[in-house]
């Protein structure tokens, strides 16, 4: 306990899931936490649970972005963690997807984790912080049946390698890494999985990397890649 005492967290869609998990781990070590969602009943009902601050955020839009740095920094005075983490999925594949099905899930995914970056640099290049991109392991294996997503992971994976060079080479301190989590029990993945699908993980198993990445103790982490999935992507496990 207390591993994240005086760090601030903004995390986006953490009304439910993996997001969900994320805050009330890091509020739990001892964070503020800063709670985005466009469900506003579902967010707000979290950042109640944990005695943190709500924001609607629709993070396809960069002036919903400027709103949740403002509301962060006047609330608490800085900003050291953001986790990317709203996201949306369904089944696509190459042939059924539509330009504007591509579109949209590439913009909540790939456009919001790349306004959520640069609006983070941003707030942290002088004090310093830890931005976490959570991607997936259809972004490192085939994903056909998902496959706007899939695309969209790939773009994060990427973005946050670029980002993380980007930091060292300027000198901020600011950490960029990203988490590739496999199947996880949570209501998004099991509306396109099913709810019995084998070897599922719990979103808590992402949440502690997460804490693990928010922490001092990853101190000398940067651009690094995390997969969580129990050996699924090295085809160890279905």
């Amino acid at each position: 306990m207390g591993r994240m005492n005086g760090k601030v967290a903004v995390i986006t869609g953490a009304g439910t899931g993996l997001g969900e998990a994320d805050a009330i781990a890091l509020a739990r070590e001892g964070a503020s936490v800063v709670v985005t969602d466009v469900d506003a009943d579902a967010g707000r009902a979290v950042a109640e649970r944990i005695g943190g601050l709500f924001v609607r955020h629709d993070v396809r839009e960069a002036d919903d972005w400027r709103a949740v740095i403002s509301a962060t920094l006047a609330r608490f005075g800085r900003l050291d963690v953001l986790v990317n983490n709203a996201g949306i999925v369904f089944p696509s594949d190459i042939e059924t997807t539509t330009l504007e099905q591509y579109r949209l899930v590439n913009a909540v995914h790939a456009e919001g984790t790349f306004l959520g970056c640069q609006f983070a640099v941003e707030a942290m290049k002088e004090s310093g912080g830890s931005i976490i991109n959570i991607a997936s392991i259809t972004a490192l294996r085939a994903a056909p049946q998902v496959l706007p997503y899939a695309a969209a992971k790939g773009a994060i994976r990427a973005l946050s390698l670029a980002v993380a060079g980007h930091c060292r080479d300027k000198g901020y301190p600011i950490r960029c890494n990203a988490i590739f989590p496999g199947v996880m029990a949570t209501k998004l993945v099991v509306s396109v999985v099913g709810e019995n699908y084998p070897g599922a993980g719990q979103p808590d198993d992402v949440a502690n990397m997460v804490v693990f990445l928010a922490s001092d103790e990853s101190r000398f982490i940067n651009g690094a890649e995390f997969v969580v999935d129990n050996g699924a992507s090295a085809r160890l496990a279905a």
